[in-house]
Formats: C-alpha cells, sequence, structure tokens
C-alpha cells in the first residue's frame, strides 16, 4: 500500500493563526554619519550636479565601526516593538532581509533575537537583495495567518559602504547604510495584503558582485568583493515592468490607485520612481516616498525607512493605504499594499 493509498491511522494536527495579518509598528536607524556628494565626486570624477540629476540623491548615511549590521537591526527592531506595544519576549519570530552581514553563517537574526530579549524565537536570514524586506513581510503575513507565529519581527538592514567601490562611477554614489524593521502580528482587518512576487533571472547579472570568495582568495592582492551594477539597463527594466507588478498587487487586493493614499516603492533611483507613477498614472493626492534625496540607496533597508519617515514627518497616517514595491538583484521583485500602522 502506497501513502497515497492509506485511509487509516491518526490525523495530523495542524495549525490556525489570526484570521488577518498586519503591519503593527515601524522602527528605523538611521547611521550618525552624513556623507554629502562633495565627499563622493572627487574620486568617480563627477558632480553634485550630475549626481543629483541621474538619481536625485543629495546625502547619505556612512555606518562607522560600532553600527553593525546587527546594532542598526537592533536599534530599529526596538523602535518598531515599541511603537507595535510589543513586548520583546512575545516575537516567535526574527527575520532579517540583508545582503551585507559579511559573516556566512550564523544568521545576523539569531544575534538580533537575541540582543532585543527574544524567548527562543525562530531567526534566520533571507537574501532577496532590495526586495528582501517585502519579501519578509509576506513570509511573516504568512507566519500569523498560518499559526506558526503571533508576532514576527521583520528587519531590512544594510551596510552597503562596506562592499561598494569608493571609484566605481556607476554605484559609488548610489549605495548607502541603515535599518528599519517592522513588527507584524494579528489584525481584526485584512491589513496586509497578497504579496505579488517573482523574480527575472535572465538578468541575473545586472546587479551583483563583481567577484565571489573563490575569485578574491584566488588572487594576488585579495580585496572585498563589490558591487557592479548595469544602471541603464536596470533603469530600463524597473521603469516599466515593476509598474505592472504594482498594478498586480491592486488588483490582488482588491483596490485602485485612486484607493492609495502613500505609494512607497524601493528607493533606488527617484528618476524610476517618477517613471513608475507615470505608468501607473498615480493621482496626485498619493503620496510618494522620496527618503532617496536623504538616505540614498539603502537595499533591503529602503521600504522601512522611507515609510517610517513618511510617518514621522505626518505624510502617512495610521489608516492609510499604501503601496510597496522593490525590486533589487536577481532580478528579485515584490510588491504588496498595506494598512499603515
Amino acid at each position: 500500500m502506497t501513502g497515497s493509498d492509506r485511509t487509516t491511522g491518526r490525523p495530523l494536527h495542524t495549525e490556525q493563526g489570526a484570521a488577518y495579518a498586519g503591519i503593527l509598528g515601524i522602527g528605523a536607524y538611521r547611521p550618525a554619519r552624513l556623507v554629502p556628494n562633495a565627499e563622493i565626486v572627487e574620486a568617480i570624477d563627477s558632480s553634485d550636479e550630475w549626481i543629483q540629476q541621474r538619481s536625485g540623491i543629495k546625502t547619505r548615511r556612512f555606518a562607522d565601526d560600532s553600527e553593525t549590521v546587527i546594532a542598526m537591526s537592533v536599534a530599529a527592531s526596538r523602535g518598531a516593538l515599541e511603537q507595535a506595544g510589543v513586548d520583546p519576549r512575545q516575537v516567535d519570530c526574527v527575520i532579517v532581509a540583508t545582503v551585507s552581514h559579511l559573516l556566512q553563517t550564523p544568521s545576523a537574526a539569531t544575534a538580533v533575537a537575541h540582543e532585543i530579549g527574544t524567548d527562543q524565537a525562530a531567526a534566520f536570514d533571507i537574501s532577496a537583495a532590495c526586495a528582501g524586506f517585502c519579501h519578509g513581510i509576506a513570509l511573516a503575513s504568512d507566519l500569523v495567518r498560518g499559526g506558526s507565529a503571533r508576532y514576527v519581527l521583520v528587519i531590512g538592514v544594510e551596510r552597503l559602504s562596506d562592499i561598494t567601490s569608493t571609484t566605481d562611477r556607476g554605484t559609488a554614489f548610489i549605495f548607502a547604510d541603515g535599518a528599519g524593521a517592522a513588527v507584524v502580528g494579528p489584525s481584526t482587518v485584512p491589513a496586509i495584503g497578497p504579496v505579488v512576487w517573482g523574480s527575472d533571472g535572465e538578468k541575473f547579472d545586472l546587479i551583483r558582485t563583481r567577484e565571489d570568495w573563490r575569485d578574491v582568495l584566488a588572487s594576488e592582492k585579495p580585496v572585498m568583493p563589490h558591487l557592479v551594477m548595469q544602471g541603464n539597463e536596470v533603469f530600463r527594466w524597473a521603469s516599466y515592468s515593476m509598474a505592472k507588478v504594482a498594478q498586480q498587487a491592486l488588483d490582488r487586493a482588491g483596490v485602485t490607485v485612486d484607493d492609495l493614499d502613500c505609494f512607497v516603492p524601493h528607493q533606488a533611483n527617484n528618476r524610476i520612481t517618477d517613471a513608475m507613477a507615470r505608468a501607473m498614472r498615480l493621482p496626485a493626492h498619493v503620496r510618494i516616498a522620496r527618503d532617496i534625496i536623504d538616505a540614498g540607496n539603502t537595499s533591503a533597508a529602503s521600504i522601512p525607512l522611507a515609510l517610517e519617515r513618511m510617518i514621522r514627518d505626518g505624510e502617512a497616517k495610521s489608516g492609510d493605504v499604501a503601496l510597496l514595491v522593490a525590486f533589487g538583484a536577481g532580478l528579485s521583485y515584490a510588491a504588496q499594499v498595506v494598512t499603515v500602522p
């Protein structure tokens, strides 16, 4: 008798979680050191005007030695937990989205879980580049609704200054550091819409680290692998492909662009944001996150940092409907509609 033919035996128990999940709190950590374009331009033979025209970036933040991936994650997490009114001991799972935790194992999440004082929470890292935070929110929502966890801490954190070449004209002015965190837990109403996610592996090489560690170790003068990006190709792909993904997320959530209050795209480039907004025909009342101007591109941290700034500045209010859209190396992408905590 095969397993599929069996009709006897004791059935397995399953878990039933909350009917709905929502983001209950948002926290952020921005490194103390503010780096203007003036500090970047000489090494890449550029100008402040060129950088602003190409990306919209005026300043970014770089972490110092004490502002590690774990330290920034802990600081952002404490802010999110405080806003959510959730004790760290109630957290059942910690998810860290990052590509710049340079210790290959163990995960940053296990250290973060310990530092914030959780009680033996599940903890793991995910690598989906700039789309990592949105991937984490989708996983957390499913965990809460499936009964595997009641409260999940999702963190997007990067120290991209560690893996960015200061002389690479295509990336040196773009990437930056920071951390953002969200607490996901039970909600009495639908507050996280279905995720639309995927990848376009045919374009795997458009954003990547230049060498793998075998290449580094085999070289006569080993240097840290650095990020490289084919900016024009990424711009064309993201400007139009992501508008389609965003529309799919709206459709699956049962809302239209007219229902939106906020648009929070990955802070990759202001020109990409503008192109997506035009392609989606966003109404004038929709407030658009522009954190990249002062924070640069912080990869997995960019969406929670941008959303936290909108809340802090009064551009996003509790109960607002926000569309999150992220894309990055891989090319991985994800989008979902959420209610602002």
